[in-house]
């Protein structure tokens, strides 16, 4: 199975920046994206060979993810089903014979750390969905986790400490959900590899110089890591802020 996700931070904008051509030679199983900032009739996309499930946020021009699939789920559901986090439409959940899928936006702590308090509880919230599907079968989980890991998943760690994305606190929350039983397909196959990064600011040049942030992921069940074949990070694909990433895995 090849899975891609894509933060394309603006649908409508992406579409005049290529998409549809990555879209079409990916040729994905599966194709999911965060921040698609629209709402219901707003667009419609011509993907034949696909199912497409949408969860838009109530506030227009924010947030929002899809999900298309060319095998029909055997069934979809939108958010955690708790009513504090289920109003920005951050998560689509798909279930398939042997695996759940997952599409996440995970909230963005924001530049002043205001949201950092609700992120936690997100956090926590999201981990333990994660467990509860779990219990039935494999889950995995693709999107913008808004955090970079470790160190070695930034350009400039040092000077970024205490910033969104890149606190204590998230950091431990992504140890957490690790520790739970999930492994982040990227450094599970390229435990050393640097400079690779996912996300780029529009400032100071960052993308051109290479100053981003690995802020994308594939997670999946501790189980199912052998089926692993590779995962890979689009770092020439332009069109957002963010690039694809990719999980190809022997389901």
């Amino acid at each position: 199975m090849k899975y891609v996700s894509w933060n394309v931070n603006g649908l409508r904008a992406c579409l005049n920046k290529g998409f549809m051509d990555f879209f079409e030679g990916i040729d994905a199983d599966a194709f999911m994206l965060q921040e698609i900032k629209l709402k219901e009739g707003q667009l419609e996309l011509p993907l034949t060979g696909y199912h497409a499930y949408y969860n838009y946020a109530e506030k227009a021009g924010y947030s929002g993810t899809a999900l298309f699939t060319k095998k029909e789920p055997l069934n979809v559901s939108y958010g955690l089903g708790i009513e504090e986090h289920d109003h920005e439409g951050r998560v689509i959940t798909a279930e398939f014979e042997d695996h759940f899928l997952i599409t996440c936006y995970t909230p963005n702590s924001k530049q002043d750390l205001s949201r950092l308090e609700y992120r936690m509880v997100w956090e926590d919230a999201f981990r333990s969905y994660l467990k509860e599907l779990e219990k039935t079968k494999p889950v995995i989980v693709c999107g913008d986790l808004n955090v970079a890991h470790k160190e070695i998943d930034l350009k400039n760690p040092k000077t970024n400490h205490h910033n969104a994305g890149f606190t204590d606190e998230e950091r431990q929350k992504m140890t957490e959900l690790l520790d739970a039983g999930f492994i982040d397909t990227f450094r599970y196959k390229y435990p050393d590899m640097t400079d690779i990064y996912s996300w780029w600011s529009y400032r100071f040049k960052a993308r051109e110089k290479n100053a981003g942030w690995r802020i994308d992921y594939f997670i999946v069940s501790d189980v199912i890591k052998d089926k692993i074949e590779d995962a890979k990070i689009h770092t020439d694909i332009l069109g957002s802020d963010h690039c694809p990433v990719e999980l190809d895995i022997a389901l």
